[in-house]
């Protein structure tokens, strides 16, 4: 199976800033990912792209088609939003603090450090080096926070942490010096600075700039002939002794230079006003302080800004999770509101302005709030600990997953958004089984309990306990949905409920160890349990048997899992083998020897090399494809693995993750990040409470870490929890470190074709099109197996000769019809002509596809998802237009 990446569930922000496009699509950075939601149809994808660790900073281009994403490793990706391609690399010399495009889409502003620099954007550039260095700021006395360019592109407001802003101009003049303004009177640092515009003229007039401590400056542009008595003016009576700084361009110090700013004003004013009104208009004024205005949030301090220059108006993110709305220039409150208990991390505006969208890192939290109508239009928030279960639902459109945040949330796997989150448990939730009627989800929890939830509902409509608490670790339920079976960490047994009464019918004992694996058989009553005692136990669960058949093993039992047709049943072990078992005769048929397929990398507190370390070269979770022909297996591993079953061959690796944030990636680490005191990487020697450190607030409100707290807790290791396939065999999910992988066959087009000979070729198919030969044309086209040309020959049938052509289908072709008529039901129009191709198909082949039902399987599912899905979409239609078809209806003919 040509399986690729997706899509990432479960962790919709985790960090950086976020981007909002002019097409309202929302970018925001996910580990080493980057998200991309559109707004207007709520779905969202993440891009098959990976920085090489956690990205801090994103930048999109004013038409939406390019993005920077630079991460903590400083290099830096170059992406076509449209094609979702890599262009250009690059790595930069020191720390990204803030990066930006201009206005014009040709610069890149990049702060990093006390430096600024400005770069053209490669766009669709062919080049060695696409990205060329245009100028360097060397000016600011502390490490660059923010920035925001000028309208016209020429000018440059930046904010450091010397508590001062300055203003750069981007071109080089001649006979004007290049030192910045200077805009000081700041007491922390600058994290927000914007320019203000005279909307009559649309030139600079104004500017914002927003202190950490929680002060917003407001600045005015005086468009007058700087004179040498300007310089005495101060600027405000906290820095009267500076005000000559801030007011003029020369920035580090003013008397040097007069003679040479006489010199320009005498001769090259003239020749240089010509293509520069905008450079004269701004150097030959002055900067005024003209307010100082506090947003009065305590010791709160400013974690994220965003100024709209349309509505004059500014949006500010506090650290205790506050926000407010501010009109400009006249400081009026809006709206302040508080949508967090942890610091918000991003605060961005629209293009129009009337959407705002705020992160919390923390939290996993984005949301996307329209100030006017005080309502949500995003609100998605991913698993705040690790997820330790995931599982699809019979129709594969619904993906469930729990986590040891005690939550269970339901995603929509075409939206790839959360629209259910259950949080009744009290304890981490370690097992899902969805229900047969794909409304109902069963979940086991450390709590004691095993809960049942109703999707129509939304409620936890049955609790089954046990006499006295117990941990579950396992869950199933019989096919027919009759006993909910669970099995525990502490006692060792299986306990079987009606799921009707919800009263234990039976406690199955026997294990001597953890039960960590349950399943149903999907054809028989029969019950396979896993444990940590070297057994697989099968149970009779109706008929009170108890042990039916014990299969013993060498090494604890971590998981089982059964076929599809309940005939074959697997296990794997703590010495990474995989054991096949034959259900019926109840003998070892295969064994597959993992450990090199799944030994992955070194984690940074081993003292072994990958290669002799044990530790983690075992299989925690399987999974069966839908045909039953290859076996999915992951664990502490960066691998998820792909066996062929008859063959017992690795057929393909799947690396679930590159990002070097994650421990367990490299199979060889550098000697010089280990230290006396052990790996640098986990010795914590950041002491700021600002972004990119550790938060004051989240360790106790007296700044230092509480006593039996774990203030470092090294790197999270990358592993795979659990894996779950859809019943079409189409994607399957990994619940893994980074988040919850979805991974699906590859729709690119791949010449495969089956039969062929000289004759088989396009032309041949064209000819027999035009000569109305469609049955000949349809098969010729399946034996070259083109995509394109079998959807037109299925639209080159006339609906009268449907039957015919069906029936001449030879039964090695129904699997790639149906994938076609999948592929066409989903996105076709023409929907009632493609449904009576499905239905005369079913009618032809009924007896072929009953006898090899096992393979065709997956393309049946598919077809059943599809007109499910088209059912519902009509029917949906259909009630909404009810009350105005009726109108119609009863309308006389006359009117």
């Amino acid at each position: 199976m040509n399986y690729r990446f997706q899509n990432l569930l479960g962790a919709p922000y985790r960090g950086g800033n976020a981007v909002v496009t002019q097409n309202t699509q929302l970018i925001s950075p996910v580990g080493n990912r980057v998200s991309v939601t559109d707004l207007n149809k709520h779905h969202t994808v993440t891009l098959p792209v990976e920085t090489s660790s956690n990205i801090c900073r994103i930048a999109a281009s004013p038409d939406g088609t390019f993005l920077v994403a630079v991460d903590e490793k400083n290099r830096c990706l170059f992406i076509n939003l449209l094609r979702q391609v890599v262009l250009h690399r690059m790595s930069f010399k020191d720390k990204v603090s803030t990066l930006k495009f201009s206005p014009n889409g040709k610069f890149i502003a990049v702060g990093m450090g006390k430096l600024i620099q400005i770069w053209r954007s490669p766009g669709f550039r062919r080049a060695e080096f696409a990205f060329e260095l245009v100028r360097t700021f060397a000016n600011s006395d502390d490490k660059v926070v923010s920035l925001e360019w000028s309208l016209d592109s020429d000018y440059l407001l930046v904010g450091s942490k010397d508590l001062a802003a300055r203003l750069f101009c981007i071109r080089k003049l001649k006979g004007v010096l290049n030192k910045p303004f200077l805009l000081l009177g700041h007491r922390d640092s600058v994290v927000g600075c914007f320019f203000g515009v005279d909307k009559v003229t649309n030139k600079v007039n104004r500017a914002f700039t927003i202190a950490r401590d929680g002060y917003i400056f407001s600045w005015g542009y005086s468009p007058k002939d700087i004179k040498m008595d300007d310089h005495s003016e101060p600027l405000s009576p906290d820095t009267p002794e500076r005000a000559d700084e801030v007011m003029v361009e020369n920035g580090g110090g003013v008397g040097t230079d007069i003679k040479k700013r006489k010199e320009y004003d005498g001769k090259d004013r003239d020749s240089e006003a010509e293509g520069e009104d905008d450079e004269e208009y701004l150097h030959r004024g002055k900067w005024v302080l003209l307010r100082k205005d506090g947003f009065n949030q305590g010791s709160a301090k400013v974690t994220a800004c965003d100024y709209h220059q349309g509505l004059d108006m500014v949006v500010v993110g506090f650290s205790n999770g506050v926000f407010g709305i501010y009109q400009m220039p006249d400081f009026i409150c809006i709206h302040l509101l508080s949508v967090s208990r942890e610091k918000l991390t991003t605060a961005v505006f629209n293009e129009r302005g009337n959407w705002l969208t705020f992160g919390c890192a923390k939290l996993g939290q984005l949301l996307v709030w329209e100030w006017r109508s005080e309502s949500y239009i995003l609100k998605q928030q991913g698993h705040y600990f690790d997820v330790n279960c995931v599982t699809y639902s019979p129709d594969s459109q619904f993906l469930a997953t729990g986590a040891d945040d005690n939550k269970v949330k339901v995603w929509n796997v075409t939206s790839g958004s959360c629209f259910i989150t259950f949080t009744e448990h009290t304890n981490a939730v370690t097992a899902l089984h969805f229900m047969a009627d794909n409304h109902s989800l069963l979940s086991a929890s450390l709590d004691g309990t095993v809960r049942a939830w109703d999707f129509k509902r939304y409620k936890n409509y049955k609790t089954y306990t046990t006499p006295t608490p117990r941990q579950f670790v396992s869950l199933t339920a019989d096919p027919s949905g009759d006993v909910v079976c669970a099995g525990t960490l502490d006692s060792f047994e299986i306990f079987v409920w009606s799921k009707k009464t919800g009263q234990i019918k039976d406690i199955l004992s026997g294990h001597e160890a953890p039960v960590h694996g349950l399943m149903f058989s999907p054809l028989t009553q029969i019950l396979a349990s896993s444990s940590w005692d070297n057994t697989v136990r099968l149970w009779d669960v109706f008929s009170s048997k108890g042990t039916v058949e014990t299969f013993q093993h060498n090494h604890d039992v971590l998981t089982v899992a059964f076929r599809p047709d309940g005939k074959q049943l697997a296990s794997s072990t703590l010495d990474g083998q995989i054991h096949f078992w034959d259900t019926i005769e109840g003998v070892l048929m295969y064994t597959i020897e993992g450990r090199r397929d799944i030994a992955g990398g070194r984690v940074m507190t081993d003292r072994r090399s990958s290669a002799n370390s044990s530790s983690g070269k075992c299989f925690t979770t399987l999974c069966y494809s839908a045909d039953g022909g290859y076996i999915l297996a992951a664990g502490t591993s960066r691998y998820i693995c792909m066996y062929d079953i008859s063959d017992q061959v690795l057929l393909r690796r799947f690396e679930i993750s590159r990002n070097l944030s994650l421990d367990g990636i490299l199979d060889f680490l550098n000697s010089k990040n280990m230290t006396e005191a052990g790996p640098m990487d986990l010795i914590d020697d950041d002491n700021s409470d600002e972004e990119g450190g550790i938060d004051k607030q989240s360790r106790g409100n007296l700044g230092y870490d509480l006593p039996g707290s774990r203030p470092n807790r090294g790197r999270p290791i990358i592993r795979t929890k659990s894996l779950s396939i859809s019943l079409t065999g189409r994607s399957f999910a990994a619940a893994t470190t980074e988040g919850v992988l979805i991974f699906s066959i590859d729709e690119s087009f791949i010449f495969d074709p089956t039969d062929l000979d000289i004759d088989v070729t396009p032309e041949t198919v064209e000819a027999a099109i035009k000569e109305e030969e469609v049955s000949r044309a349809l098969t010729l086209s399946m034996r070259l197996n083109e995509d394109s040309l079998i959807k037109k020959c299925i639209f080159a049938v006339a609906p009268a000769d449907i039957k015919a052509v069906a029936i001449s289908v030879r039964q090695k072709y129904l699997e790639r019809l149906m994938e076609a008529l999948v592929d066409l039901l989903e996105n076709c129009p023409h929907l009632e002509f493609i449904l009576h191709w499905c239905q005369e198909i079913c009618k032809a082949h009924g007896s072929s596809i009953q006898r090899n039902y096992r393979n065709l399987l997956p393309a049946l599912r598919s077809m059943q998802k599809a007109i499910t899905r088209a059912h519902q979409d009509l029917a949906d239609m259909c009630s909404s237009n009810e009350y105005t078809l009726r109108y119609l209806c009863s309308v006389p003919n006359n009117h």
